[in-house]
């Protein structure tokens, strides 16, 4: 590894860096009273001190914080026209968090928070989506039906709400005595609930349920579960009508502010504008306010002002100004709406850092840290609205055998108990039910026995199977149906008959394979329904193997990629694997390489049949570690019975910008078959990477400048160098354009974040006012179309319709609304996270002294392992890389996925057992 410089380096020069003002902290445009807030590193690190009970457990969230819309005043509303946390994400624009979620910053520094989940729309307390999902809940009694008073003069209360009432006061008991040592978890589970204590008398006008966002996952997604399938017990049922008031927060000190008059408000969009000004918010805001709480938003914002906290890029001091402005003094920390919308709102700041669910305990720190003065009564109702679910999980303990089915004595086992938002708890169950959908629907290859015999009775099946195959992998006499490639056939078509290749047809597509490893995978895919392949940037030959092998042998075989860079490497692979098709006039073999995004919308691939599922037999999806716990759902569910599903990846790289980790969950799980590479990364690059990947950054020997490692000083001196590197150095001794040469950092804000190298190369680069919204022709920009998605592309010019960017050949128009909310970035410099799923010929990563905390050894190898011939380090970390790559494997996130599918597997081994 050579610390020598490039050809034609000079010193840096004694001018600034663009924002090396801002080397105090690597955000830049933090409102006031952000410093009070911890940041994304602090959610995790306290969420993981939270484990263990009676640990002093800060915020989960606050990081993940958006970057606020500006200062709200002294009233702490958002304040318009600066950039919001939608804006300034981390992620690849949107609800995942990714380089900034929790890969960012010097220790006690505001992060930049990805964009919120409007896209998502989670689905708010008490809304239909919530009660359709978890089963049917007791109606509200009619107008005027008799109940009990909870005490006297205290309002009266249905029995179906003192109900709700008393059971969520059992759960939160029992997460206080389980996490205690004073109860044992089996213990409550089994015993009836202890009395609730009454809730004090306490008006609160009716909350206006959010709408909800896009559809969820899949249809399955959204079918009621018990509470068994769930590992934890169910919701408890709860009014139509609302939320059951719990305990009265304590009285505001000082005399209380006489009710406003009220206002008529005018319908629709206007109607949020007016609210809003009324409490000293934006107008700007209107319309995403409008979006997230529905049609009734100027109505539900005038009753319940906290729930602006819905509204992405808006905090909790910014909420808690604005609904100050609009009730007085009347309104404090204790108010029960105020606690409803920060349980909420903590939990989709966890989902930005990757966590699925949270720790009682940890949820509970985050709510004392925010001032509610009782945390357990603010969970309370919280689970009795049906915000939050609640579950329990075994906790594995090392050297400790499970349990023995069928035992006199039942061994208890210590559980620890999560809280989650529905629509990430329901996302997460629908992946491990399809999983295991397709391990037991799958049919194994018929032996050549069985296909004898069915000859010999006039099995025509069969004989499909032992059929000739023609040059493009199909049948011979169905080549029209079952071509891949083609699209789903019409109603008028009669459905193709399935291929079902003989075990001799599949050993001796393994027997042909180009590797002992791609051999081996074939053969697991021939005998299971699920399979699980690791391996780094060479292994993906593997999977390309396999399925130029399974449309060889007649099956509709696809491979979808993370990203379109991806798909490219795919189809070339594929293309090598069958190099003759041009001459027998067979179908394009990189027709079979798509995109997940592409596969999902019907874009690209074989599209849908009439049931609506992805019209192929085997699917093999790369990038896996890239899956979001949603859209892996979305994919999963849309694959019918008997399917093949390989999920490909490199293990060492970082998960997913969404929550969840599902490839790891899988593989720690040991759910299905696991086929693990042998074929290793060859050069300079990939010996520096393999060594990363077990914890040892090791010099190598680089005599073509493969690696690079120039040493900085400063933030300053960083970004000099990377300019002079991407712009001259790199160019002139390796012959790779600026173009091609991609910029890596560990977050946007910063002294030598995205947002300060992607100012001062294009000011080298590409220099121009910016005329359209920031833009200019000719820079280079990363869209995010949806969370969770980076699209590089390049901007081609503006007009009332939108930004125009040519994206990896492809024109796309981004309308000025999502240009103005964050959706396009410069893209000269990006995060690892963005990073992830392309690889370009030349990768400069930058390692600014201040943004030593949000190194990992998955952030490292991720980031050294984006460039395919040279690799230049801009090192200002010193030690601190060293220690991270040995002693910091990753961030860990919180998730169910794991435990799920492990009780889905002694579901099966229960029955086999017994018989």
């Amino acid at each position: 590894m050579s610390t020598d410089r490039l050809a034609g380096e000079t010193p840096p020069g004694q001018e600034a860096a663009p924002g090396t003002a801002e080397a105090q902290t690597p955000d830049d445009t933090t409102a006031p009273g952000d410093a009070a807030a911890p940041g994304d590193d602090a959610m995790v690190n306290e969420r993981a001190e939270a484990e263990a009970p009676g640990a002093g457990a800060g915020a989960p969230a606050s990081g993940a914080e958006a970057e606020t819309p500006g200062s709200g005043a002294e009233a702490g509303a958002p304040a318009a026209g600066a950039e919001s946390g939608a804006s300034d994400s981390g992620s690849e624009s949107g609800a995942a968090a990714d380089g900034s979620e929790a890969e960012i910053p010097a220790p006690g520094a505001d992060t930049d928070a990805p964009l919120t989940d409007s896209e998502a729309g989670a689905p708010a307390a008490g809304s239909e989506s919530d009660a359709t999902a978890r089963g049917a809940e007791p109606e509200a009694p009619a107008a005027g039906a008799e109940g009990k008073a909870s005490a006297p003069g205290a309002p009266k209360e249905s029995p179906a709400s003192g109900a709700a009432k008393a059971t969520a006061d059992a759960l939160a008991a029992a997460v206080r005595a389980v996490e205690s040592g004073e109860r044992s978890a089996a213990s409550f589970f089994n015993d009836a609930p202890r009395p609730a204590k009454p809730a004090a008398p306490a008006a609160q006008p009716a909350k206006a349920a959010p709408q909800s966002g896009p559809a969820g996952p899949a249809p399955e997604v959204a079918r009621q579960r018990t509470a068994q399938e769930t590992g934890g017990p169910a919701r408890p049922g709860v009014p139509d009508g609302g939320a059951t008031a719990p305990a009265a927060a304590p009285p505001a000190t000082g005399p209380a502010a006489a009710p406003r008059p009220a206002v008529p408000t005018a319908p629709g969009v206007e109607g949020v504008r007016q609210v809003l000004t009324a409490g000293g918010a934006p107008e700007t805001l209107a319309e995403q306010a409008a979006e997230v709480l529905g049609e009734r938003a100027a109505e539900a914002l005038r009753e319940d002002p906290w729930l602006l906290l819905g509204v992405p890029g808006v905090r909790p001091e910014q909420a808690d100004g604005f609904a100050r402005a609009l009730l007085g003094a009347a309104c404090g920390p204790g108010d029960e709406r105020r606690a409803q919308a920060l349980v909420g709102w903590l939990l989709e700041q966890a989902a930005l850092a990757g966590h699925s669910a949270l720790e009682a305990a940890a949820l509970r720190a985050a709510l004392a840290q925010r001032a509610v003065p009782d945390p357990d009564d603010a969970l309370q109702s919280a689970i009795a609205d049906g915000a939050v679910l609640v579950f329990q999980e075994a906790i594995e303990e090392p050297g400790r055998a499970r349990p023995a089915t069928g035992d006199d004595e039942e061994e208890e086992q210590p559980v620890r108990i999560l809280l989650g938002l529905d629509r990430f708890a329901m996302a997460e169950e629908s992946v491990a039910d399809g999983l295991a959908r397709l391990l037991n629907t799958f049919e194994a290859a018929a032996e050549p026995l069985q296909d004898t015999a069915s000859a010999e009775a006039g099995d025509d099946t069969t004989a499909e199977a032992e059929q000739p195959v023609a040059g493009d992998g199909t049948a011979a006499d169905e080549s029209a149906a079952a071509a891949p490639g083609t699209d789903a056939p019409t109603d008028d078509a009669p459905a193709p008959r399935p291929v079902r290749p003989s075990a001799a047809a599949w050993e001796a597509a393994a027997a042909a394979a180009p590797s002992p490893s791609a051999a081996e995978l074939i053969r697991a895919a021939a005998h299971s329904g699920l399979v699980a392949h690791t391996g780094a940037e060479a292994a993906r030959a593997e999977p390309a193997a396999l399925i130029a092998a399974a449309r060889s042998l007649g099956l509709r075989a696809f491979g979808a990629t993370h990203a379109e860079n991806g798909r490219r490497r795919l189809a070339a692979h594929l293309t090598e694997c069958a190099p003759d098709t041009a001459a027998t006039g067979s179908a394009d073999p990189a027709t079979a390489a798509v995109t997940v995004s592409g596969l999902l919308s019907g874009r690209e691939g074989p599209g849908r049949d009439a049931d609506g599922a992805l019209a192929l037999d085997l699917l093999v999806v790369l990038d896996a570690p890239q899956l979001d716990l949603e859209t892996a759902a979305l994919l999963v569910e849309s694959l019918t019975d008997g399917t093949r599903l390989v999920l490909s990846g490199d293990p060492g790289v970082l998960w997913s910008a969404g929550p969840g980790r599902l490839f790891a969950d899988l593989l720690a799980a040991r759910f299905c078959p696991q086929v693990a590479s042998r074929t290793p990364d060859f050069g300079p690059i990939g010996e520096l990477v393999s060594g990363i990947g077990i914890g040892e950054l090791s010099q190598v020997e680089a005599p073509g400048k493969e690696v690079v490692i120039v040493p900085v000083r400063d933030a300053g001196e960083a970004v000099h160098r990377t300019v002079q590197l991407v712009a001259d150095s790199v160019p002139r001794a390796l012959g790779v354009p600026a173009d091609h040469t991609q910029v890596i950092t560990v977050g946007h804000g910063g002294a030598a974040g995205t947002r300060a190298l992607n100012a001062a190369l294009k000011e080298q680069l590409n220099p121009g006012p910016g005329r359209f919204g920031g833009f200019d022709p000719g820079d280079r920009v990363a869209y995010a179309p949806a969370p969770g998605r980076t699209v590089p592309g390049t901007v081609t010019g503006a007009d009332a319709a939108g930004l125009h960017l040519d994206c990896d050949g492809s024109a796309v128009v981004v309308p000025r609304e999502q240009v103005g909310a964050g959706a396009v970035r410069h893209g000269w410099a990006l995060t690892a996270h963005q990073a992830a799923g392309t690889r370009w010929p030349a990768a400069v990563v930058v390692l600014p002294g201040d943004a030593v905390g949000g190194l990992t050894r998955a952030w490292v190898y991720t980031a050294f392992s984006r460039g395919e011939r040279h690799l230049s380090v801009v090192q200002g970390a010193d030690q601190a890389l060293a220690r991270a790559v040995a002693e910091v494997p990753v961030k860990e996130r919180t998730t169910r996925l794991r435990s799920l599918l492990q009780q889905s597997v002694q579901s099966a081994e229960e029955p086999s057992a017994a018989g």
